[in-house]
């Protein structure tokens, strides 16, 4: 099987793993960091009203449990997870940074050194076992003071706050990180906007228009990121983020069809802004019908042509299923994102369909539009996980998953002529999850030893898919 992969794939092929700061680092009282977007999402059925930016929480509720404070504890882990990674094999390790361990109200002039420091001393272990680290630099994350004080994304000033910890960034890790990633999922702000952008919605306001509004500040923040990284150092190479996975239609009705080409256009339509450096027509038309505008700024055009990015990078867990019938179209939920359900394909235990071909359908989809190099950075199940009374923990579901996913992603490469630079399994360690909060939905080939309302001793153990 080995053998089989290391032919299909070129020798500097990066395998690995991928994690969040949110998700994974824990330790948020210490190092002088500051309060995060993300930290204020609870446990609970009022996560997704917090996410959607339906019901705000700008403050700690003594009520509700807030997993993200110490998630699966990597900042003090670190090490050993990394040493864990390298027994993998790993060549590459995706993270993000956390922008309030940088600078903890992001509007400081002079940034933290401890939170600089903690980085470096991760990327400093990653490189001593020639893994190479791949960076998020923003990853569903924002200060909460900027969040308080001028609405997040919503401001045109974000892109000032975010140029400076980039410049800072770029600067500091010269010669540790030259993979990084502007914007995780981008799209994401259309389904989870308090997450993606710190929106909570005012009453009556109309919601399109504060989306597209700090959606259009990303993508020119993204642009002059690529730009700066560029200009810092000719090794930097930059890529854009997208939760992606194909709509089917569910039948052949015509009108199953156009909604699919719809929902794919909706997934897609931020990104080929990253990618090809302008507006396409119908994301145009997708806004006005919205009676939302661009807020375009005199250089903004021109510096989203020439600013694109270098490779585009993609989660994919499961292909969706577009239906004409609305009553169909929320049956089922994979990423947040809704589904008609596909009666063809079985299902993880959260209801997420399970297609190794759409992956590959996704890939190629992918490469045609762009034609760019592509970077998998997210594919895996989200599963419970059983420790046996020996303290083995047997997963042969997820094996199974990543076999027939890996299988798919060959095949694009070998005969359909694909171009992918790496392939990062979501979560590579046990993390908390971003739709739900929980820990108990495990995605990681190392278990740690912590359950939904933070008990436990967070000792690591192998899985059978470590192995």
């Amino acid at each position: 099987m080995k053998g089989e992969y290391k032919m299909a794939f070129k020798k500097d092929f990066l395998w690995g793993g991928a994690t969040a700061a949110n998700q994974c680092e824990g330790g948020s009282n210490e190092g002088k960091r500051g309060l995060a977007n993300v930290d204020l999402m609870p446990l609970g059925k009022e996560r997704y009203l917090v996410g959607t930016g339906k019901k705000k929480m700008y403050e700690f509720n003594e009520n509700y449990f807030y997993p993200a404070l110490t998630a699966v504890d990597f900042y003090h882990h670190y090490k050993e997870d990394i040493a864990l990674f390298a027994e993998m094999g790993f060549k590459t390790f995706r993270l993000s940074i956390a922008w309030t361990r940088i600078f903890p109200n992001g509007d400081e002039q002079t940034p933290n050194e401890e939170g600089l420091k903690f980085y470096e001393d991760v990327f400093k272990e990653c490189h001593k076992y020639g893994i190479e680290p791949l960076v998020t630099l923003n990853h569903f994350d924002c200060p909460m003071h900027l969040v308080k004080t001028i609405g997040g994304w919503r401001s045109r000033e974000m892109i000032t706050h975010f140029l400076k910890l980039c410049k800072v960034l770029f600067n500091r890790y010269k010669g540790l990180v030259k993979y990084w990633l502007t914007f995780n999922e981008i799209n994401m702000i259309l389904h989870f906007p308090f997450v993606a952008a710190g929106i909570y919605f005012e009453e009556n306001e109309n919601n399109t228009q504060a989306t597209i509004t700090a959606v259009h500040h990303q993508l020119v923040a993204s642009a002059l990121v690529t730009k700066m990284a560029h200009e810092i150092n000719q090794e930097n190479q930059i890529g854009c983020m997208v939760a992606a996975g194909s709509y089917y239609p569910e039948t052949c009705k015509p009108e199953d069809y156009w909604k699919a080409i719809c929902d794919n256009r909706e997934v897609y339509m931020f990104t080929d802004v990253q990618a090809r450096g302008y507006y396409p027509n119908y994301a145009i038309k997708w806004i006005e019908k919205r009676n939302a505008i661009i807020p375009f700024a005199k250089e903004d055009k021109e510096i989203l042509k020439n600013n694109t990015v270098d490779f585009v990078s993609f989660s994919y867990y499961s292909s969706r299923v577009s239906s004409s019938d609305e009553d169909k179209g929320n049956q089922s939920e994979s990423n947040i994102f809704s589904s008609a359900i596909n009666p063809y394909l079985k299902t993880s235990q959260w209801g997420w369909a399970i297609d190794p071909l759409g992956f590959r359908s996704t890939i190629n989809e992918l490469y045609d539009r762009y034609q760019k190099p592509l970077f998998v950075v997210e594919n895996g199940l989200g599963a419970k996980d059983t420790v046996a009374e020996d303290g083995s923990i047997h997963d042969e579901y997820r094996i199974e998953y990543l076999r027939e996913h890996i299988r798919s992603m060959k095949a694009a490469v070998e005969e359909d002529g694909v171009e992918i630079m790496g392939y990062t399994t979501w979560g590579c360690i046990d993390l908390i999850s971003n739709g739900t909060g929980e820990v108990a939905k495990r995605y990681g080939f190392i278990y740690v030893d912590r359950d939904n309302l933070g008990n436990g001793s967070y000792q690591r153990k192998k899985k059978d898919s470590f192995y």
